[in-house]
């Protein structure tokens, strides 16, 4: 049977390398983001794609969006990678941009997991995108960090909550190579392409288990850091400060 797939966050990066990874399993595609045009390169290679634009931090733009999807029929998943992102110190960082990233990242979340849950069928899939800079607080880290914190935060929360009748999921991904990432002016320890990205969360979501974390290498020493204790976990953290 064909699965019906709305990706939030479709237009670049690994939304769009996991669209083009579902396309060649055959399933039928929604594709959102902002930005119409990038979309549209995107579905070229997922045929039979619908695009369907939407801003995730507009409540509005997003719930038209899912009227046109809700007319179509029922989601066997809706995954969520879109996201905001700026490195630096948080004493540094800019008070509207700041409010911009929790818009996009967390309230936006919170609005595509309203909009998007009554569109599955019963035990569909509900995924949402955190990240291992959500583990524990690092330098450079800004708002965007914190931002990845309570989105894994709402999704424990939901997974409790729609237990029985909706499969939420969380997506924490290391370092991806990005538009965003590129912005790091650190070095990014076991940096992976988007494509691998999508592959492991594909092959994540096919499987039972809540969290998808990759590349393990990094999680596993990260999910290590943040069980110490904060007299122990603190004076490593002060030594990555520049």
């Amino acid at each position: 049977m064909t699965e019906r797939i709305w990706i939030m966050g479709a237009s670049d990066g690994i939304g769009a390398e996991l669209a083009r990874a579902y396309a060649r399993r055959g399933a039928a595609l929604i594709l959102s983001a902002r930005r119409a045009e990038a979309l549209q390169a995107v579905a070229a290679d997922c045929p039979g794609a619908q695009v369907v634009p939407a801003d995730i931090a507009d409540r509005e733009s997003l719930a038209a969006a899912a009227e046109i999807i809700a007319a179509g029929g029922k989601l066997d998943r809706a995954i969520t990678l879109a996201g905001l992102y700026a490195p630096g110190k948080a004493m540094e960082a800019d008070p509207e941009q700041a409010a911009q990233i929790v818009t996009v990242n967390l309230t936006g979340t919170l609005n595509f997991v309203h909009l998007a849950q009554p569109l599955l069928r019963q035990r569909g899939q509900l995924a949402l995108t955190g990240s291992v800079a959500g583990y524990v607080g690092l330098p450079q880290g800004q708002i965007y960090s914190a931002t990845k914190a309570g989105i894994i935060n709402l999704a424990e929360t939901l997974r409790a909550e729609l237990a029985g009748q909706t499969d939420v999921r969380i997506i924490n991904p290391g370092f991806v190579d990005s538009r965003m990432t590129r912005l790091n002016e650190f070095d990014m320890p076991f940096i992976i392409q988007p494509d691998q990205a999508a592959a492991a969360i594909l092959r994540g979501l096919d499987r039972k288990g809540f969290e998808i974390h990759f590349p393990r290498r990094l999680t596993l020493a990260l999910k290590l850091l943040r069980l110490l204790p904060y007299w122990a976990l603190i004076p490593i953290t002060k030594r990555l400060v520049r």
